[in-house]
This record gives structure tokens, sequence and C-alpha cells, in this order.
């Protein structure tokens, strides 16, 4: 799914003012374009990166989700509201954010090189300056991620109660399958993808500071693309993160259910 992910980091960036990132009518032709005048390498650029955060963010967000949780949790049961849910997620989301920062702004670096940049300044992920660039934003948009795992646990918590009265199974262990989980991880990345991606903040692509803050970046870009600007990759967007949203919670669920039943029988 990464030359996706590559399209919609070029679809952000280019509004239309920047003479060194290529024009895309939509996601296919930015695809076939991306092929054909950068070969694989430009639709697998920032792979590496990518690998690496994605592995690194997931891991540390559920560790830091789980605690949370459970220290919100009074009881020692994971029967939250959804407002500590919510908190819970977003502050999973800060800390991760904090952690995994440079590796994104390495891969968002790394996909933005293109053969109409007289030099390619980066080769790999080193380059090691100004880390910890776009931060804020980033911080800001742990909405993202707080709301995903809200619409998780409320519809997770549905779908067992409605579940339950068909099978009255004893739990999520019993009357969820890896279609349940794959429908919940889709949906929730979803709704949390039609609510927070406006508020994406773009990275000044061709090194000249055009937005001074996200409030000067929101006021440009309805000025100059209107709604659609802020639209900008949302196909792309889509069609890559709802199917690895999917297989996310479907391996995780799944990895959880195989612990609990070698803990049972080590018992």
């Amino acid at each position: 799914m990464h030359p996706l992910d590559v399209v919609r980091t070029r679809f952000q960036v280019n509004d239309g003012r920047i003479a060194n990132l290529p024009t895309y009518k939509n996601t296919p032709h930015a695809l076939l374009t991306i092929a054909r005048s950068e070969g694989l390498r430009g639709l697998y650029a920032g792979f590496y990166p990518a690998v690496l955060g994605s592995s690194v963010s997931w891991g540390l967000f559920f560790l830091f989700y789980s605690r949370a949780k459970r220290r919100y949790s009074r009881d020692g049961e994971e029967k939250l509201s959804p407002g500590l849910h919510l908190a819970a997620a977003a502050e999973a989301g800060a800390l991760v954010s904090c952690c995994t920062n440079p590796v994104w702004l390495i891969k968002t670096r790394l996909q933005l090189q293109t053969p109409l940049h007289q030099t390619r300044q980066y080769s790999g992920v080193y380059g090691w300056t100004a880390l910890y660039r776009g931060i804020w934003p980033s911080l800001f948009l742990v909405s993202h991620g707080a709301i995903q795992f809200t619409a998780y646990e409320e519809l997770r918590k549905l779908l067992i109660h409605l579940k339950s009265k068909k099978t009255k199974g004893d739990g999520a262990d019993e009357v969820l399958n890896s279609v349940d989980y794959t429908v919940l991880g889709a949906s929730s990345k979803v709704a949390a993808t039609l609510c927070t991606y406006p508020f994406q903040q773009r990275p000044n692509a061709d090194g000249v500071p055009r937005y001074a803050d996200t409030l000067h970046a929101v006021k440009e870009t309805a000025r100059f693309e209107g709604v659609r600007g802020f639209y900008k990759g949302i196909t792309a967007n889509l069609l890559k993160n709802v199917p690895a949203s999917a297989v996310t919670f479907v391996v995780y669920e799944n990895v959880l259910k195989l612990f609990k039943l070698t803990r049972t029988k080590d018992r």
C-alpha cells in the first residue's frame, strides 16, 4: 500500500504554486506518472522509514493505550466511557508523536523528492537536521487516533452486545471473529479520517516558507483552493489506510487471543 502513501503526500503538499512538484489529475494518474518518470523507486520513496515508523508507532501506541486504559479503569476492567477512551487514545498518540516524529519527517522528505529537483538531498534515512519540525501540528493531530480508537471501542462494545444475544457468548473472544475485527478496524479508520483530514497541515515542500502557522495555512488553503484543497489526496489516503487499519486490528486481536490461550494452557 506504500505507493498510495507517496501519492497522498504529494497531493497534500501541491497547492499549484510549487514549481518543483508535478501536477496530478487523480490517484491513478499520479501512480502512472510516478511509475513512468521515477520507476519503482519513486513509488516506494521513503519506504524504509515508513516500515520503521509504522512498526514502532503501532507497537508503542498499543502499549501506551492499554496502560492508560488500565490506569483510568477503577475496577481493573476495560469498561470505560467514550470520554475516557478518547483521553487514553489522545495520551497514547501524544507520546507516540514525540517518539516517532523524526522518522515521519524523513519519510515525508524522501517522498517529496522528484526528478524535477536539481539535486537529491537525501539518499536514505539520514540527514538528521530539524528532526522535530511539525511536532506541534503532529500533537494536534492526535485527535485522529483518539477518534479512531474511541469509535473502535464503542463499535466493538455494540457488536459484542448484538452478537452475544444471538450466540449467548461470554465475551469478545467467543463472539467476535476476524471478519468483525476487519469491519471494526476499517469503519473506525474511515470515521477518523473524515473528521480530521482537513486539519493535516502541509509542509513547505519547496523549502520556501509560505505558512506562518496552522491558522495561516488554513486561511491560505481556503483562499486559493477552496474546500477541495482540504481534501487533496483523501482517496489515496483511504485506499491505503483503511485496509491497513483493518489488517492491523485483525492481527492485534488474534494475537491477543493466542496469548490468552497460551496462558490458559500453561495454567
